[in-house]
């Protein structure tokens, strides 16, 4: 008997949003995996793929993490006994470990915690979230050079 591949035919990606803007606004020094403290009509609509990134960020207070600005759009069909609220702040889920590192490096050494995307993993919802130093100008322009040099060299030895 044939063994099951782990992804069925109709599910799709595992990604189910990336903030491409953060790789170009920081350096990403690490990574994290943190659950998502999710309602019912959000996790529909994530299903969906209605989810905006792009201007949240993580917040850390009463030593606790809260995923702030991400936009779940609700769904038409959405219950109507209960009122969706598309930009509540989302609690994260970490293990304290982790949380007592990220609370020294964010309060100490001026690192911003930054979500990279939001995924499926084990039908459970996870945000990679970066321990992050913000970019000057001349960083991003140095990075955009640095791409279209190595994009120029594939070219070239892709021509020879």
């Amino acid at each position: 008997m044939a063994k099951k591949s782990k992804k069925q035919s109709g599910q799709g990606s595992a990604t189910i949003a990336l903030n491409k803007k953060a790789r170009h606004e920081y350096f990403i020094e690490e990574r994290y995996e943190a659950g998502v403290s999710l309602q019912g009509w959000e996790v529909k609509s994530l299903r969906e793929g209605r989810v905006q990134l792009t201007d949240s960020y993580v917040f850390i207070r009463n030593g606790e993490a809260s995923l702030i600005g991400t936009n779940i759009t609700p769904l038409l069909s959405a219950s109507t006994h209960i009122k969706p609220e598309p930009m509540r702040s989302r609690k994260l889920l970490l293990h304290r470990q982790e949380l007592d590192k990220l609370i020294g490096m964010v309060e100490r050494k001026g690192y911003t915690l930054v979500p990279i995307a939001l995924y499926w993993k084990k039908g459970k919802v996870k945000l990679e979230v970066g321990l992050a130093k913000g970019k000057q100008l001349h960083d991003k322009r140095e990075t955009e050079k640095n791409r279209d040099w190595d994009r120029d060299k594939q070219r070239i030895l892709k021509a020879h």
